[in-house]
């Protein structure tokens, strides 16, 4: 098998596309082909979404580079020209705590400080061994049990389940419920009133946890936002919805990572055979950051309202604009990723933006990168014929959560 995929790039169609853009069935990895012809064509321009609201949709590389960090661009969602995801996440809005998910500075930079410590380098570095420890039992169950195995479940999923319970504070006894009520919140097209109880459980969990923290603190994040709450640095509340962000995204993103990377380096054999074969952590670290680079698993992209007018190119954003950030046909863009479709990982990628930019970029990117790091490390070497059991065109993909993924994905050796 060629380890470049010919995958065709057009299909924007019309003044006004839809977002989120489709993607060609048979490339189901690639950008859609619509937001690489507009890459190419429209880099700035406007699509439609859900509501009938039109903002404006940055495709390029450098023009995200530009904006993302610059202080007119905002993540406030009470603004009225805010561009939500969906219906759920609008009507949530007015009664969700101000967090690092939908602030600014100042409050954004004071309420990023509470929760910034447990994920620094050199804190998430020190989880290395333990978590080299959860992959390798998951390996050693996976290989003593039945096949073909849906890697998802038995893998993919488990890995940073365990991961940010532990890290967390989080029973991983009840990683049944969080998960479930994870994919709800997170699922485009889920009843309103489903997600809605999803959310709301899922506060009163957390809210509980932070009760229990609080009285019998324990070695873990949440014990750590307990003793902040008492110490008036930050309010229950902010507490409670930080958790939740956290514990959502802290399993669910980094799960898709772990299936997908592995279909993309199975459809990559000599990228996988490289990977397989070395023990050099840099290399190993570098395959990581061209897998998020190529797939760039964020399908709904990053979300933001212009609070003043904003001259970019031949372009002026707006006060109250919203934009839409397609961190996807970026992370492909050839003036940075010379022959992008190609999966090299030995290519320079850090300067990939799947975690977004500037200061809203990923919270827990150090956390996603080292599990990634020790999964990419271990699952290949260990399971060296490690194969699909089902053709490709039989994986049904998820196009309505937040990220993209499978919903299972066989796999035998």
């Amino acid at each position: 098998m060629s380890d470049v995929l010919s995958c065709p790039v057009s299909g924007a169609s019309g003044p006004l596309p839809e977002y989120p853009l489709p993607r060609a069935d048979e490339c189901p990895l690639a950008p859609a082909p619509a937001a690489q012809e507009l890459r190419a064509e429209k880099p700035i321009t406007r699509v439609r979404i859900w509501n009938g609201s039109t903002p404006w949709l940055i495709t390029r590389h450098a023009d995200q580079r530009a904006l993302l960090p610059d202080p007119r661009v905002s993540d406030d969602d009470l603004d009225p020209g805010f561009p939500y995801v969906n219906a759920h996440r609008a009507e949530i809005a007015p009664v969700t705590p101000r967090l690092i998910t939908n602030t600014d500075a100042p409050e954004h930079t004071r309420l990023r400080r509470t929760v910034n410590a447990p994920f620094v380098v050199k804190r998430i570095e020190k989880m290395r061994e333990p978590v080299q420890k959860i992959v390798d039992e998951l390996v050693d169950r996976m290989l003593d049990g039945p096949r073909p195995v849906d890697l998802l479940q038995a893998f993919a999923l488990p890995v940073p389940s365990l991961v940010i319970a532990e890290l967390l504070g989080v029973p991983y006894t009840d990683h049944d419920f969080f998960q479930r009520s994870s994919s709800l919140v997170l699922d485009g097209c889920a009843p309103p009133e489903e997600a809605r109880r999803a959310s709301g459980e899922l506060v009163a969990y957390l809210d509980d946890l932070i009760d229990r923290k609080t009285t019998g603190p324990g070695e873990d994040v949440l014990s750590e936002m307990a003793g902040r709450v008492r110490a008036g640095e930050m309010t229950r509340t902010e507490a409670v919805h930080m958790g939740v962000a956290m514990l959502i995204a802290g399993h669910e993103t980094t799960a898709t990572m772990i299936s997908l990377g592995t279909l993309a380096l199975l459809q990559h054999p000599a990228q996988l055979a490289l990977l397989r074969e070395t023990d050099d952590p840099k290399l190993i670290a570098n395959a990581v950051d061209e897998v998020l680079r190529y797939l760039t698993i964020v399908q709904t992209g990053v979300r933001r309202v212009a609070k003043d007018d904003i001259e970019i190119g031949d372009v002026v954003i707006r006060k109250g604009d919203g934009i839409v950030f397609d961190l996807h046909a970026a992370n492909w863009d050839p003036e940075v990723f010379p022959e992008a479709e190609r999966l090299d990982i030995t290519r320079p990628a850090r300067i990939h933006q799947a975690f977004g930019y500037g200061p809203h970029q990923c919270l827990g990117q150090n956390l996603a990168r080292l599990e990634l790091q020790v999964v990419y490390g271990t699952l290949y070497r260990r399971v060296p014929t490690l194969r699909l059991a089902v053709p490709v065109e039989d994986l049904e993909f998820d196009h309505t959560g937040t990220t993209y993924g499978v919903h299972s994905m066989p796999v035998a050796w």
